[in-house]
C-alpha cells in the first residue's frame, strides 16, 4: 500500500487551485485524518495559540478596569470569534478563505491603539463600543481592499518570502522567552530558575518525544510536552486550578454585550493602521504557510485569505470581539509535526467556538502555567524562523543583490526586538507600524527587491522570479 510523503521537501509537482476550485483529493491540506488524530491535533493547535487569543482581552479589560465577570466574558467571546474566524479561513465559503491549515485569533497588533482608546474615552463603559465599531469599519475597508493586497504576491520572491518568514520565527521567540520567566513581569520570581526549570523541562520532554517516538505520539510531542510540564509543575506549586473552579459551565457571548458600537474618527483611523499592519503579515504569513504545506500561495488565495481575516474582523464585533488575524505560531507547529490538514486547524476552531460557549472548558487550557508554555514555544517559534532560512536557501544568495536585500531586511525587522525604543520620538500611530519588525521587514525587504532585482540594469530573471514558478521549478526538479 503506498504511503503519503509528509516531508516538507516537495516530491512531486505542486499544483495550485484558487480557493473554490478543485481540491486535489490526495494533497495533505485536503486529508480527513482519523477522528481521534484530528482531535488531538486540533487541541494542540488551541494550545499554542491560546495564550495570544486570551491576552488581549485581559490587558484592555485591565485597562477599562472590567470586573472579573465581565472580563471572564470578554475572554471567552475573543475564543469564540476566533473559532468562527478560523472556520471562515480553513473552510470557506464563495472566495472567502484561504482553505489553508490557518488558525486565525485577536491580533496583538491592536493592544496598544485600543488601549490608547480606552485611555482617551472619558467614560469607561464607551471604550468598548467605541473599540467595536473602528474594527467594524476597519474590517469592512479591508475586506474591500483585500483584492488590491494579492497583487503583491508578484513582489514576494524567495529572497523576500524567507526573509519575512525568517523574521516571523525571531519576532516571536521573544513571546516564548518571556513566557519561560513566569506569568508577571512585575512579580519577585519573575525568571527564577523554577521557572526557567520548567520551561526547561518541557522542551526536553518536547525533544525527547520528537527524538525517540514514531508516528501519531511524534506528532502530538507539543500537547504531551504541555500536559507533562503542567503535571511536573504542581509540585513546585505553579500550577493554579481556581481558573476551573470558579468558571460556568455554559456561557454565550451576547451580541453587543457591552452596549451598541460607537463610531469616532480617531478610532476608526488608529484601527485602520492596525488593518493594514496585519494584512500585511497575513499576507508573509499565507507565504509562508504555502510553502510549509507545498501548497504556494497564488494571488487568488491570497485575496480569499484576506477576506476571511477582514470579515473575521467586521463580524468578531457582534460578538464583543476584537479583531482577527493570522497566528504565525501555528505555522510553526505544521511545520514541525508536518500535519498539514486544514480540517485539523477547523478542528481546532471548533474547539475554540466550545469554549467561547463553555468558560470551564476554556479554563482547562488556563491551567497550563506560562513557564510550560514558554518550553514549547520556543521548539514552535524556533521552526517558523528554520522554514524561513530553507526558504533563503534556494534564494539566489550567491548573488550580491539578494545578500543585501537579506542582510538589511533582517537588520530592520530586528530593531524592534533588540532596541524597543528606537522609535520612541516618533508618534504612537507610526509606532504602531514601526514596532512591528515583520511589517518592517516585509516592507523593506520588498522595496529592495525592488530596488536591485526589477528596475534598471539591476533586473535580472533569475531574481525577479514569481514565487509561484519558483516552487514549481524545484517541484519539476524532484
Amino acid at each position: 500500500m503506498p504511503t503519503r510523503t509528509t516531508s516538507m521537501t516537495p516530491t512531486s509537482t505542486t499544483t495550485c487551485y484558487p480557493p473554490g476550485g478543485p481540491a486535489v483529493a490526495d494533497h495533505p491540506v485536503d486529508e480527513k485524518l482519523p477522528a481521534l488524530k484530528m482531535a488531538t491535533s486540533g487541541l494542540q493547535h488551541v494550545a499554542a495559540m491560546y495564550a495570544g487569543v486570551v491576552a488581549p482581552p485581559l490587558i484592555v479589560g485591565a485597562a477599562i478596569g472590567l470586573s472579573a465577570t465581565d472580563l471572564t466574558f470578554l475572554t471567552g467571546a475573543c475564543l469564540f470569534t476566533a473559532g468562527l474566524a478560523t472556520f471562515l479561513q480553513t473552510l470557506g465559503f464563495w472566495k472567502i478563505g484561504a482553505r489553508l491549515p490557518f488558525v486565525n485569533g485577536v491580533t496583538f497588533a491592536g493592544v496598544a491603539p485600543m488601549t490608547a482608546i480606552v485611555a482617551s474615552t472619558k467614560d469607561k463603559s464607551d471604550a468598548l463600543p467605541v473599540i467595536f465599531g473602528a474594527v467594524i469599519v476597519a474590517g469592512l475597508l479591508g475586506f474591500l481592499a483585500a483584492p488590491v493586497f494579492c497583487k503583491a504576491v508578484r513582489f514576494f520572491p524567495p529572497v523576500v518570502t524567507g526573509s519575512v518568514i525568517t523574521l516571523i520565527g525571531v519576532s516571536l521567540l521573544p513571546v516564548a522567552f518571556g513566557w519561560a520567566q513566569g506569568p508577571d513581569p512585575r512579580a519577585d520570581d519573575y525568571g527564577s530558575t523554577t521557572y526557567l526549570t520548567l520551561a526547561g523541562i518541557t522542551l526536553l520532554i518536547v525533544l525527547l518525544l520528537r527524538r525517540f517516538t514514531r508516528g501519531f505520539v511524534k506528532q502530538i510531542a507539543v500537547l504531551l510536552g504541555l500536559i507533562v510540564g503542567t503535571l511536573v509543575a504542581i509540585p513546585f506549586g505553579v500550577t493554579d486550578f481556581s481558573p476551573v473552579a470558579h468558571a460556568d459551565v455554559v456561557g454565550f457571548p451576547t451580541p453587543f454585550h457591552f452596549g451598541a458600537p460607537q463610531f469616532q474618527l480617531a478610532a476608526i483611523l488608529s484601527l485602520c493602521v492596525v488593518m493594514v499592519v496585519s494584512m500585511t503579515e497575513s499576507t508573509a504569513d499565507m507565504l509562508a504557510l504555502g510553502e510549509i504545506v507545498e501548497r504556494p500561495a497564488d494571488e487568488k488565495t491570497i485575496a480569499a485569505g484576506l477576506r476571511a481575516d477582514t470579515l473575521g474582523s467586521a463580524i468578531s464585533p457582534l460578538f464583543n470581539g476584537f479583531m482577527c488575524s493570522a497566528f504565525a505560531q501555528n505555522i510553526g507547529l505544521v511545520a514541525m509535526t508536518r500535519i498539514r490538514s486544514r480540517y485539523v486547524v477547523a478542528t481546532g476552531g471548533g474547539f475554540l467556538v466550545l469554549m467561547g460557549l463553555c468558560p470551564m472548558a476554556a479554563s482547562l487550557i488556563a491551567v497550563v502555567p506560562r513557564p510550560v508554555l514558554g518550553g514549547a514555544g520556543v521548539v514552535l517559534f524556533g521552526s517558523v524562523a528554520a522554514s524561513g532560512i530553507q526558504t533563503l536557501v534556494r534564494a539566489g544568495l550567491d548573488r550580491d543583490n539578494n545578500v543585501l536585500i537579506v542582510a538589511v531586511s533582517l537588520a530592520v525587522g530586528i530593531i524592534p526586538i533588540t532596541a524597543p525604543e528606537f522609535y520612541h520620538a516618533f508618534p504612537e500611530t507610526a509606532k504602531i507600524v514601526l514596532d512591528s519588525g515583520i511589517s518592517t521587514g516585509c516592507v523593506t525587504a520588498v522595496v529592495l527587491n525592488l530596488l536591485f532585482n526589477h528596475l534598471g540594469k539591476g533586473r535580472e530573471a533569475h531574481d525577479v522570479t514569481h514565487p509561484m514558478e519558483a516552487g514549481q521549478e524545484i517541484a519539476a526538479a524532484h
